[in-house]
Parts: C-alpha cells; sequence; structure tokens
C-alpha cells in the first residue's frame, strides 16, 4: 500500500478525474503532502505556474499507477504450478478464487516384454534391439535402437483393412482415419457397475445399456480390466468381447463412430469377423481406476502408409 497525502484540492480533484483512485482496480491509496520545514505549504505561485505543477503531479501519479498494474497483471498471469487446482492467495493468506485445471488420464498401456499377444502363450518377448555398432558403449556417436513389434499388440488401433481384404487392396489404411472421430466426448461405460453379468457384449447388453443417441464415442470398461487379462503375457481367449447380434445392433440403433474395448479385440473370440462393421475401433485400453462418465477422449495412431493398425496413445481429458 502507497501512502501520498493529498492537502491541495485541486490536486485531489484532477487525480480522481483519472480515474486512478478506485480501490476496486488496485489497491494503492495515494495521498500528498506537500511539507516545508514540518509544516503544510499552500501555494502562492502563479495560476500558470500552479497549473504546470499540476500536470507534473499527474504525470508522476499515472505512472506510479501504471508501474503497479504492470506488476499485478504479470504476478496473476503466471499459472506453472505442478498440481491440478491453481489458487491465488490473498494477502492476509485467504484464498481468493480456486481454478480446476484439467485431469489428464492416460489409457494406454506402457509396451513390455510380457504383454499379450495375439495367440501366443508367451507373450511379446523382446521387441527393442540395439545392435553393437550402433551402441555408444561400443563406440557409435548415438544409440539407435529398433522395434519390431505387433501391430495388433498393447493400445491400438484398428483400420478397416484389417478384417476386410478389400478395403485392404483399396489402401484404406491407418493412415486414412478419420481424426475427428478419433478426438472428441466419449463416454465410459463400466460393464461391471451397471450389474451385468453376461459374458459378452451382445443384443440385449447393448438394449440395457441404452446408449443415448447423439453418443458417437464409447469406451468400454468390461471384466477383462478387472481380471487384469492385459496384465498376464499369455493370451486369453475367454475375454469379453462384442457377439455378431450386439454390434449389428449398435450399428442399425445408435450414433457411436468409435468403441474401444479393454483387451486385445473388440470381437469375441469365438466371433471374430462379423463384429468388426465400419466403426474405427480401439483395442487394449488402460481402464483401472477409470470412472464412468463423460470425457474428452484423444487417440492418435502413427501415420504408417499401408498399415491396418497402428499403436495409439490415448488419454481422457475431463
Amino acid at each position: 500500500m502507497l501512502h501520498i497525502n493529498i492537502k491541495s484540492p485541486y490536486i485531489r480533484s484532477s487525480l480522481a478525474s483519472l480515474g486512478r483512485l478506485n480501490k476496486e482496480h488496485t489497491n494503492i491509496d495515494i495521498q500528498l503532502h506537500y511539507y516545508t520545514n514540518g509544516t503544510v505549504r499552500h501555494s502562492t505561485r502563479s495560476p500558470l505556474k500552479r497549473q504546470r505543477r499540476k500536470i507534473v503531479i499527474m504525470l508522476l501519479c499515472a505512472s506510479v499507477m501504471l508501474s503497479f498494474a504492470v506488476i499485478s497483471s504479470s504476478a496473476t498471469s503466471t499459472e506453472a504450478y505442478p498440481s491440478d487446482t491453481y489458487k491465488a492467495w490473498s494477502s492476509d493468506g485467504e484464498a481468493e478464487t480456486t481454478r480446476e485445471l484439467e485431469e489428464f488420464i492416460d489409457i494406454s498401456h506402457t509396451f513390455r516384454s510380457t504383454m499379450p499377444k495375439w495367440g501366443s502363450s508367451e507373450g511379446l518377448g523382446q521387441f527393442l534391439t540395439i545392435h553393437d555398432g550402433d551402441s555408444m558403449k561400443n563406440g557409435s556417436i548415438a544409440n539407435f535402437s529398433e522395434m519390431k513389434l505387433p501391430i495388433h499388440t498393447g493400445t491400438h488401433v484398428d483400420a478397416p483393412g484389417h478384417v476386410f481384404d478389400h478395403y485392404f487392396d483399396a489402401c484404406f489404411d491407418v493412415d486414412t482415419l478419420d481424426l475427428e472421430v478419433l478426438n472428441g466426448p466419449a463416454l465410459l461405460v463400466d460393464m461391471l457397475y451397471a450389474r451385468i453379468s453376461m459374458v459378452h457384449l451382445n443384443c440385449e447388453v447393448m438394449k440395457y445399456l441404452n446408449i443415448p443417441k447423439g453418443v458417437s464415442r464409447v469406451l468400454f470398461r468390461t471384466l477383462n480390466t478387472d481380471r487384469k487379462l492385459m496384465w498376464k503375457s499369455e493370451f486369453d481367449t475367454s475375454y469379453v468381447g462384442f457377439m455378431r447380434v450386439g454390434a449389428k445392433w449398435l450399428v442399425e440403433n445408435t450414433d457411436i463412430k468409435l468403441v474401444g474395448v479393454d483387451y486385445l479385440s473388440v470381437a469375441a473370440y469365438d466371433d471374430l469377423i462379423p463384429s468388426h462393421l465400419e466403426i474405427i475401433l480401439v483395442e487394449g485400453l488402460k481402464l483401472d481406476d477409470v470412472k464412468a462418465v463423460m470425457y474428452n477422449v484423444h487417440c492418435l495412431p502413427l501415420r504408417l502408409f499401408g498399415a491396418e493398425g497402428s499403436p495409439i496413445r490415448c488419454i481422457l481429458i475431463r
């Protein structure tokens, strides 16, 4: 708080005319004192000199106000804090404002050698290799690893060419997938929370869920997550997936354009191909401890020309 006592009426009125004494916009209280040898001195100078003095004081006060305004602005516009809540504190220690920042949830599995691989009882195995000549320990200027990875392992997306050969021949690869479908509002459905005991996602389950019209992206959290199938090396054919009738009902009765599931295939193992209809499929999602609410989902596949799928980094924002 800056205190400058103002004894001269015309200076006080001039400052007020500048709009600088409004405490709603600033915490500066200006009071100007004119002292000579300890006593207040009134000006007896000519009107012209008094006017000049008035202008100088006005410019001085305006400069002080501007400096404090710049400091205040820079202090409140920086919000770089590691926590998910930003708080601005007043001088007496009480919180003035609280702004909840967006919550980011990574629903992609970390690629590891022990994760399941389709049809394998031993898991993915080693997928990163660094040759002797490409290692800094052996004289290379940098480390150059090579990756050999099955496309439909871990968290990934399927392109139509994965199960429709005419799409594969027509180059409907992962690079042709619509990013507007892969990114946007999504509903996460928890099958256990809905008390659905059926093994697979069939027509009755879809009717029971009653997914609203207008919802174009749905992520299904099933028993696969609770059984931790994505954490087991051996491929498990008993995973929960869509049956043919369930997929058909979903296409004909909803506006869904993207389906996400928590194991390596949307389709049930005993009914694989028919449930892969013309909807973007995201598989192998990590949905542990994720609440069943609306999110914004963001899925970004690699741009792999000619590939019928791609590993994907998928996040939820709430």
